[in-house]
């Protein structure tokens, strides 16, 4: 049965999660009410437009003012901002009690326990298609019948090309993302598969499976958006075509589910579902997350800053696409490993994330 009408806060509404966010809201008026609004700032046109549609009780530009409206009175907290900036966001929602739909994986990666531990059970709903279809598909079992999760990655743009031949590929290139429609860091992030490794820490502190029980599979037409094997042998997978829309209604309106959010498969077509291994020697992110993962700490933040800064020297043509993971893993290896059963802090993962981004700069600066 149906309840009453939620109200949301957008974080990032001009971003990709975010616009079709409010698509899906004025599709189900009777669903859902828009009561805050904010954005980065960069498409401030787009941000006014909404404004003046929705006339949120609340709306503003920054990291300040998503982390005020995170805070505030609602049903859920989307947050569909895209970096590091998620982090606080992140924290002001958990501890205000609210359902957070997180699609800014970045805030959990880098936070780790520190964001578990401010979370009651079940108040993080993932927005990721990969970790929504894992949370659908582990409806099917109980915890002790899970055997392993399977993420499926879409291989990205230059899915079957060595490492020899990705030496010269252009930012323009690497934007071409054959399934999915994306902003330009998490484009470039599956074109190196930087995205499929958060996404391994993501599951892991999103489920309790440890590494070595998740495992990433290539599927280029991203139909299977994740699958959970249980101990009987079975595997059950969540498949629709490729579209943010069913994670984010899911996110908002979490555990229920809204009609028609988007089209279903055709299964009165023909449909081929293809799955490869990863090429772990041409696409090294994945395992150097892993290794992030597991060493755990301020680790995860280090990995996922110096990404962000190599990504945006990429598209500035001052980094080979070849030398954004080795750079990344350059970076973890002069961090450090933390002290057992060390805690951190909020300042100790922002202090991480700062020195990994210099340290990143540097490296780049040096290598040319």
């Amino acid at each position: 049965m149906r309840g009453p009408v939620k109200d949301i806060v957008v974080l990032g509404s001009t971003g990709s999660i975010g616009t079709q966010a409010l698509d899906l809201v004025r599709a189900n008026p009777d669903r859902f009410r828009v009561v805050g609004l904010t954005a980065g700032g960069s498409n401030r046109e787009l941000f006014d437009a909404q404004v003046a549609e929705f006339a949120p009780a609340y709306a503003g530009l920054g990291e300040e003012a998503s982390t005020e409206a995170a805070a505030r009175d609602c049903d859920v907290v989307l947050n569909g901002i895209t970096g590091a900036v998620g982090l606080r966001p992140t924290l002001a929602a958990l501890d205000a009690g609210t359902t957070l739909a997180l699609a800014n994986k970045e805030s959990l990666i880098m936070g780790g326990p520190l964001v578990l531990d401010r979370a009651r059970p079940g108040q993080i709903v993932p927005v990721d298609s990969e970790h929504s279809a894992l949370a659908q598909c582990l409806r099917g079992g109980s915890p002790e019948e899970v055997r392993r999760l399977v993420l499926t990655a879409s291989g990205g743009p230059f899915r079957g090309r060595t490492r020899e031949e990705l030496a010269d590929v252009t930012p323009q290139q690497a934007m071409n993302h054959p399934t999915w429609d994306m902003g330009p860091v998490i484009t470039i992030n599956s074109a190196t598969l930087v995205n499929k490794g958060l996404e391994v820490i993501e599951a892991h502190l999103l489920f309790g499976i440890p590494f070595d029980r998740i495992e990433v599979v290539v599927h280029p037409t991203s139909v299977v958006h994740s699958m959970v094997e249980f101990v009987d042998g079975s595997t059950l997978v969540q498949a629709s075509p490729p579209t943010m829309l069913i994670p984010i209604a899911l996110g908002l309106a979490w555990p229920d589910r809204v009609p028609d959010a988007a089209p279903s498969v055709d299964w009165t077509r023909p449909e081929t579902w293809e799955f490869f291994p990863l090429d772990d020697e041409a696409f090294p992110a994945v395992a150097l997350a892993r290794a992030a993962g597991e060493t755990g700490g301020t680790a995860p933040a280090v990995y996922n800053a110096a990404n962000e800064v190599c990504v945006d020297a990429f598209r500035r043509g001052r980094l080979a696409f070849n030398d954004i993971v080795p750079t990344v893993q350059a970076v973890l290896s002069s961090h450090g490993v933390p002290s057992e059963g060390q805690s951190m802090t909020v300042e100790d993962i922002l202090a991480a994330d700062a020195w990994a981004r210099t340290a990143a700069t540097e490296r780049i600066e040096d290598h040319r």
